[in-house]
């Protein structure tokens, strides 16, 4: 008996959540397996929606703006009746064959579109396992209420509100926080970190980073921040998988021996540890990171949507800043670099929010659903 986490390749976010939770199942030595849901329809048909993702973000992030703002107004996209819903629905047979032949006995999944399948499945063959959907950010997204699961796992205690008005049971949820990796729970002291990263301990550190597609206008905001700092921080760009971003900045600020550029890389926990400032896009996962770290933040409103929630979930906080404009977000990464006492409130402002370690929470929650 296994449990299966059922993700999907519209977003490294998702895939994230997934190796964070098998991480910890790996940690007590109980099998679990990671499978992407759109491969039961077609293993061609999900890559071309990885694809599409990550074009979209890179080079049309309003598209992704506009299709999640339409899908809010029309929850009838998810229903059973739904062109959405019957694509889904085509990969339910041989999503069951797997399950049944495989003998998981728990599904935990992190995207809708994963659980508006499993909900096909329960329906057409009567599935009696615990099936579970993670909200990987700070709201409610489009789908989650046509899902048909036993248990909601919720980032905060300050959601309950949103997802009870989509007609969800309190008691069909559970506050567990976003799954991050282990890793990020555990801090080396601020100058050990500097060193280990080569950094000056006299000196801010500004991390950059964009998502894992290193999307956003990162070229024009490092071009702003470096030319005012000249030699008075230390900036970190992290381009994630987007090549393209990573030469073009090598070859623009190779020579400037207080910024470093990166492409992909595995220790973000150790960056953020080092870091004064964190510069990035909401992304349900960074965000989380990051706050687990008590590291002050400044958004980038790189493609909106759900990041939306995210963004004004931690600003209203007092754990991060944005501005309107790309002048204005250089500005107030600036004016906090300078300001030592206003980074030290965030800091704060951020230790006051939960530290859960979700991964455990969920692994712990199905275990008792499953025995139950």
């Amino acid at each position: 008996m296994s449990t299966l986490i059922l993700s999907c390749n519209t977003g490294q976010g998702h895939n994230s959540c997934a190796q964070a939770i098998k991480e910890y199942y790996d940690s007590v030595n109980e099998q679990c397996v990671i499978k992407d849901a759109l491969s039961f329809i077609s293993l061609p048909l999900s890559k071309f929606i990885s694809w599409g993702h990550v074009t979209i973000y890179r080079k049309c992030h309003f598209l992704f703006r506009i299709g999640y703002k339409y899908s809010e107004k029309h929850p009838t996209l998810f229903k059973e009746s739904s062109a959405i819903y019957h694509l889904l629905s085509l990969g339910a047979n041989k999503a069951y064959d797997y399950i049944i032949s495989s003998d998981f006995d728990k599904i935990i999944c992190t995207h809708p579109f994963a659980s508006l399948m499993m909900t096909e499945i329960k329906k057409k063959y009567n599935l009696s396992l615990p099936i579970s959907l993670i909200a990987t950010d700070y709201t409610c997204n489009p789908g989650t209420k046509e899902s048909d699961v036993d248990i909601h796992f919720i980032p905060h205690k300050l959601l309950l509100n949103t997802f009870e008005n989509e007609d969800i049971k309190e008691t069909d949820i559970c506050i567990s926080g976003i799954p991050i990796r282990q890793m990020f729970y555990k801090k080396t002291n601020k100058n050990e970190a500097k060193k280990a990263l080569n950094l000056d301990n006299n000196k801010k550190h500004l991390l950059i980073m964009c998502g894992s597609m290193g999307c956003g206008p990162i070229k024009k905001i490092a071009k702003g921040l470096i030319e005012y700092t000249n030699d008075n921080f230390d900036i970190t760009i992290v381009c994630g998988t987007n090549n393209k971003l990573k030469k073009s900045l090598k070859k623009r600020y190779s020579s400037n021996k207080n910024v470093k550029i990166l492409g992909y890389v595995k220790n973000i926990s150790l960056l953020m540890d080092g870091a004064d400032l964190y510069l990035t896009k909401p992304g349900g996962i960074s965000v989380t990171e990051a706050s687990t770290k008590n590291l002050p933040m400044v958004f980038i409103n790189a493609v909106a949507g759900c990041e939306e929630y995210n963004k004004m979930f931690f600003i209203q906080r007092g754990g991060a800043k944005t501005g309107k404009s790309i002048d204005e977000i250089i500005s107030i990464s600036i004016n906090l670099l300078e300001d030592e006492n206003k980074l030290n409130e965030m800091c704060r402002c951020l230790s006051l929010l939960p530290k859960n370690n979700a991964s455990e929470i969920i692994y712990n929650k199905m275990k008792n659903l499953s025995e139950n």
